[in-house]
């Protein structure tokens, strides 16, 4: 089978890999253009650019699909599926009706639920118990084609969002070999996806700040959703902190967002429980355990720390 694959980041490539490895023919890996990247602004290619000419497979990096260009170099390599992971893009009808197989896509959730770009980090950060990945024919929507497989994993309350995108990546390359055995042997039956959905939106900045008047748990989930990026943060001594790890903490009866306890750090929430901070990086500093920022930045009880 001849397979042309899109995908970008470090998600998309253990995909990629899974389909070298079981002997397909990828003809061509379509990947965002390089980008620059970090404070010298370096232009950086896609991991899946990095995989694919690692193994010398052919890289195309068109800024739209909808040019005559990209359907022209679509079309001259023949596809008989596109496999598609966290590409990054719609793809149009004249691209979807392209292979005989059709364009399989390979997302990080149980769907209808968390279409979009961020729905590892938003299952975290809405303290959900389980998350997956499912793979679907596509269709012009956003996520809403008919659903093909799917494999579910529990979320444990202490995991972040980076340390579930890992497991999930590994989990949609055994998917994806999964889906496209079954494809060609006509044992996979497309099912519609249900009427209800939730969007997962891509996450910036404004999401980061702590405000203490929510629950404990809910900061909890927080954290754990935007760690490694963009990571919640609040303010102290002027400052901002990052907070990478928390643990929900025991009853209290103070004014959110003081100080209540430093072995370990503990904040005080809208929900009488304090949040364990347990893993910081202030602002100029490397990221190291609460308990050794202390040591460097005494913080006194009945301190407030502020959301920013």
């Amino acid at each position: 089978m001849r397979i042309v694959y899109m995908g970008t980041p470090a998600f998309a490539v253990p995909p990629l890999e899974r389909l070298i490895a079981d002997g397909y023919e990828v003809v061509l890996v379509v990947t965002q253009p390089d980008k620059p990247v970090g404070r010298t602004q370096t232009l950086t290619p896609p991991p899946v650019k990095v995989c694919a000419l690692a193994h010398e497979i052919p890289v195309f990096q068109p800024t739209s699909l909808k040019t005559d260009e990209a359907l022209q170099t679509l079309s001259s390599a023949a596809p008989d599926l596109i496999a598609v992971a966290a590409y990054g893009k719609i793809l149009p009808k004249s691209v979807l009706d392209l292979p005989r197989y059709g364009c399989i896509n390979v997302h990080a959730s149980l769907l209808p639920a968390y279409r979009g770009a961020a729905p590892i980090q938003w299952a975290v950060i809405h303290g959900e118990k389980e998350a997956g990945v499912t793979t679907m024919q596509m269709d012009e929507g956003l996520d809403t084609g008919d659903m093909l497989l799917t494999f579910k994993r529990e979320i444990p309350d202490d995991m972040t969002a980076g340390e579930l995108h890992d497991l999930l990546s590994a989990d949609g390359a055994a998917l994806l070999s999964k889906t496209l055995d079954a494809l060609q042997n006509g044992s996979v039956i497309p099912q519609k996806q249900p009427d209800e959905s939730s969007y997962a939106p891509m996450l910036d900045k404004t999401y980061s700040p702590l405000d203490f008047q929510k629950p404990a748990k809910t900061l909890h989930d927080q954290v754990r959703g935007l760690n490694p990026w963009p990571v919640a943060t609040c303010r102290l001594h002027g400052k901002t902190l990052k907070v990478y790890r928390t643990a929900v903490g025991e009853k209290t009866d103070v004014r959110p967002g003081t100080v209540c306890a430093l072995d370990p750090l503990s904040v005080a929430c809208g929900d009488g429980r304090t949040l364990r901070i347990l893993d910081v990086q202030y602002e100029g500093k490397k990221r190291m355990a609460a308990a050794d920022f202390l040591r460097g930045h005494p913080i006194k009880l009945g301190e407030v720390l502020e959301t920013i």
